[in-house]
């Protein structure tokens, strides 16, 4: 899959490349399903070496930004700050990484053999696509990175992290396993080669390396200013594992020692995620609200406000917060939460506009290299061929075997008609013993209406029942989906009370 997407530059060539042929696009329209939440403090880490500056008195924290929360201290101002934060993988504003951008390609047309810098230039369009989901980044940061190489040679452990966290945004997870691997080897001491590494792992379905690489991470030496970011790197693999409580403990740490608003909105984004996964709106709507007042061009926040606004019945206010979320460039995922809410709401033509504007926007994400397999595989099984979409993600599981593409598999054959084998896939998403433990309303829920179809009422009732404990508002469209169910199985499900 790298040599199909990944491009090649040499030294001193044009910043701006032509973006690759990505996998094509074969389905033949886009439609709805539930969209899957990760958390924000789970994006790649970026692997260089961190520059210490001393930080300053930190401002007041805005109100409503988390209990027990202290605020920010920030470091020297851009763009030496985000200079710290992309060589240290830890978040940045936006305004400031475009900033660094423009200072490090003035960099490299005076110096193009300088290997350090091009390689930051690289992690920096790496971080940039992330935050605008905007993957005509990913070509320019992998010429970036390559030329690096190219500059410095195999021993290069920054641009090795940097292609690391560049395979991870583009889901091509056993390339980022292997650069990740090589970074290191390079450098074993150093803590920002673990992050990306636990990222492509987990991308994998390689759960036992994932929690193994973190024991190494957390007994590392870090300082106090790389604290937060391996403290929110634990809480992901504590959530992947079903620790809820240990998750939510690891990112209220981090976020109360941020050195930066946008770190801190980064994890009080990852800590709103969490409580909306456990169907608790007041505590995720104050973290996302919190999230955007200190950084207001957090999507990841913006979108989590839209969907916890839409549970709780403000629906004209969610509606202002998604379309937020998605101006400029929307984020595929996003975007299908917003058609998800217009579908639930009967506004078809709204809906409709929304699943061609995702069309656009997967097409684009796949120029960029990204694989975007498991989400056309999702959208084929729901509204389109489910045949195709069991072909899409049979092979996307052979690559990279993770709980997601497991589920959509599962789901997938459950639609095409093959319940008994859809039955092993939902299984191994929902099952510890088989997956990571994640507890996810979707994925119980997927199980639950398979074993249904298979005629086990009793598992059946069981998951449908977890799925509405989990998160009774996990979906607009599911969530009743999974009531009716549980009707049908001659279970009176409890409903959630009325917003307020």
């Amino acid at each position: 899959m790298e040599n199909r997407q990944y491009g090649h530059s040499a030294p001193g060539t044009s910043l701006v490349a032509e973006p690759p042929p990505g996998r094509p696009l074969r389905w033949a329209r886009i439609v709805l399903v539930s969209a899957l939440v990760t958390g924000a403090a789970a994006g790649a880490m970026l692997v260089l070496l961190p520059s210490e500056r001393p930080a300053e008195q930190p401002p007041a924290l805005p109100r409503g930004a988390g209990a027990g929360v202290r605020p920010p201290v920030p470091a020297a101002g851009p763009p030496a700050q985000v200079l710290t934060a992309v060589v240290s993988g830890v978040p940045a504003a936006l305004p400031d990484l475009v900033s660094l951008i423009g200072r490090e390609e003035s960099a490299v047309r005076a110096r193009p053999r300088d290997a350090r810098a091009w390689a930051v230039l690289g992690t920096a369009y790496v971080r940039q696509g992330r935050l605008t989901a905007d993957a005509a980044n990913y070509p320019k940061a992998e010429r970036a990175l390559r030329t690096s190489l190219e500059v410095r040679g195999t021993g290069n452990a920054e641009a090795l992290g940097g292609m690391t966290a560049l395979a991870n945004a583009r889901r091509d997870f056993p390339a980022a396993k292997r650069y990740g691997e090589q970074a290191l080897k390079l450098t074993p001491k150093q803590w920002t080669v673990y992050p990306p590494l636990i990222d492509a792992y987990t991308g994998l379905g390689d759960y036992t390396a994932a929690r193994s690489t973190l024991d190494k991470l957390m007994g590392l030496r870090t300082g106090a200013a790389a604290r937060p970011a391996v403290m929110a790197r634990a809480s992901a693999v504590y959530r992947d594992r079903g620790w809820r409580e240990d998750a939510v403990a690891q990112l209220t740490d981090a976020a109360a020692a941020a050195g930066t608003p946008a770190e801190q909105a980064a994890y009080l984004t990852a800590l709103g995620e969490l409580a909306w996964e456990r169907g608790d709106l007041e505590d995720a709507l104050r973290h996302f609200e919190g999230a955007v007042r200190l950084d207001p061009g957090r999507r990841e926040a913006l979108a989590g406000k839209g969907r916890t606004l839409a549970a709780l019945g403000r629906t004209a206010q969610a509606l202002t917060a998604y379309q937020a979320a998605l101006a400029g460039q929307p984020d595929p995922r996003n975007t299908l939460e917003l058609g998800e809410l217009y579908e639930s709401m009967g506004l078809t033509r709204d809906a409709q506009a929304q699943y061609d504007l995702l069309q656009t926007r997967m097409r684009q994400a796949a120029a960029g290299g990204v694989d975007e397999e498991l989400v056309a595989g999702r959208f084929e099984a729901d509204h389109g061929d489910p045949g195709e979409a069991v072909t899409r993600l049979e092979e996307e599981y052979q690559r990279q075997p993770g709980i997601e593409v497991a589920d959509a598999l599962g789901w997938a054959l459950h639609r095409a008609g093959d319940d008994q084998e859809a039955l092993t896939y939902a299984v191994t998403a929902t099952d510890k013993a088989k997956g990571g433990g994640v507890r996810s309303a979707l994925y119980a829920f997927h199980r639950g209406v398979i074993e249904h179809e298979l005629g086990q009422d009793a598992p059946a009732r069981r998951h449908l029942q977890e799925a509405l404990r989990v998160n009774p508002y996990f979906s607009p469209l599911y969530a009743p989906a999974a009531r009716a169910a549980l009707r049908d199985l001659g279970e009176v499900p409890e409903e959630p009370l009325p917003p307020a």
